[in-house]
């Protein structure tokens, strides 16, 4: 399987960018914020995801493992394909869905061309408990590559690191992430665990 690539942008179609990478172009399917800020000739490296059929070989691209997990975790919802998985992430960064999550936002979903009302409570329903457990394997990941704890602000408390770590994997900048984890410590006590400081610090981000 095919985890990354490492090339240079060939061609931008609607869906798609060809990755040149030694000589050979690899067609790789992104979300519409990626395609967007691509420029042919330039470097590009891809968190590839893999999809193997019967009849095609299918590769999605993402800037970061992050995406690239999320990409994953929407598809467990049902009714939720490859294509509404893009269009998802095409529209909202992760960000902006884990807030929309955290504070079961359907508009921000159904902003998504495509994405009905129903599979947008699908999606807050079936991930409202999953999102937190993601940021957090996300932060153990970047831990064990040495990126993650570092500039995690005032909180203290190994369950608050972890939150701020795992904030900022979703996207958030340190110092918003340690203030909002410092709230939800605040609102919640000082033995509240991860989970809890990660979906309450995104209610916090996102009001």
């Amino acid at each position: 399987m095919i985890g990354k690539l490492r090339g240079v942008v060939d061609t931008i179609g609607e869906s798609a960018v060809i990755l040149d990478v030694g000589g050979v172009g690899y067609e790789v399917s992104c979300p519409a914020r990626l395609l967007r800020q691509l420029t042919p000739g330039e470097p590009l490296t891809l968190a590839i995801e893999t999809h193997v059929r019967e009849d095609a070989i299918r590769l999605f691209g993402f800037p970061d493992e992050a995406e690239r997990q999320w990409f994953r975790l929407l598809q467990n919802v049902q009714g939720v394909g490859t294509k509404v998985a893009l269009g998802v992430l095409g529209t909202l960064t992760i960000a902006e869905l884990a807030s929309a999550i955290a504070l079961q936002d359907k508009a921000a979903i159904t902003r998504t061309q495509g994405v009905g009302p129903k599979v947008a409570q699908r999606i807050l329903g079936e991930l409202k408990d999953k999102a937190p457990g993601l940021a957090v394997a996300l932060e153990q990941r970047a831990g064990a590559g040495g990126a993650a704890g570092e500039a995690a602000g005032p909180v203290e408390g190994l369950a608050a690191a972890e939150a701020v770590s795992a904030l900022q994997n979703l996207g958030y900048q340190p110092g918003q992430a340690s203030a909002a984890v410092a709230a939800a410590m605040k609102a919640l006590g000082e033995n509240a665990d991860t989970a809890a400081l990660i979906r309450a610090g995104l209610k916090e981000l996102a009001s």
